[in-house]
């Protein structure tokens, strides 16, 4: 699979003054498999069935479309994110929390091994520098067509998946007031319901790690 940098689009609507992204938006460049999965990925999503459009595509490898929506939702996180960065602050937000029961400290297992308290930008910076490192790492996700995906991948997608639903969970706890204000409810209830009916379909989360926000994930899960 090959990803590349494109230009920064909003979900939230082309040309809105909120218009923001936290990162520049990967995509996967024309004439491969990953351009071929993201055309089905937004067809689907125009019909406006989430539940078919998280659905492994019939004769589709797995970790291809794993592949191409880590990517997805990658970017629609971070462009969620962008449009409450001068919100969510150092002072406004010194832990990267989920209401009063659930904070979040930031580990790599490389640069830095024990977790670290850190403030809720650093730790979404931190989060969206590791998963480009993951992306842009040919020996995860695959840069040839027909190059195997390592053994491990799955796991790696997990935490991936795991550390995005963080955000999800503080923006909800901590700014839907501020999202209210925006007026991008809806659109963040959309993206977070594609978010979870993706991650359930794969099973990509422990329910552990749900906690924070597994009232809304159940009556998404029910209704859908």
């Amino acid at each position: 699979m090959l990803w590349g940098r494109g230009t920064k689009m909003s979900l939230f609507g082309l040309g809105s003054k909120n218009q923001k992204t936290f990162r520049p938006k990967k995509n996967a460049p024309s004439g491969n498999k990953g351009v071929q999965l993201k055309k089905h990925i937004d067809a689907t999503l125009g019909s406006g069935n989430l539940r078919d459009a998280v659905r492994l595509p019939p004769g589709e490898d797995l970790n291809e479309w794993l592949a191409v929506n880590t990517v997805d939702f990658f970017n629609q996180v971070n462009i969620l994110y962008g449009t409450l960065m001068e919100f969510c602050t150092p002072t406004t937000c010194p832990t990267m929390s989920a209401g009063p029961k659930f904070e979040y400290r930031w580990a790599d297992g490389i640069q830095i091994k024990k977790p670290i308290e850190v403030s809720a930008p650093k730790y979404v910076e931190y989060l969206m520098d590791w998963i480009e490192v993951q992306l842009d790492d040919e020996s995860i996700f695959p840069q040839k067509l027909g190059t195997p995906f390592p053994q491990n991948f799955r796991e790696v997608v997990k935490t991936i998946f795991k550390r995005l639903f963080r955000v999800y969970a503080h923006i909800y706890h901590t700014h839907f007031q501020k999202i209210v204000s925006l007026k991008e409810e809806a659109h963040l209830n959309t993206c977070f319901k594609h978010f979870t009916l993706f991650t359930w379909e794969f099973k990509l989360i422990d329910k552990a790690e749900l906690a924070p926000l597994i009232d809304l994930i159940e009556s998404i899960v029910s209704v859908c």
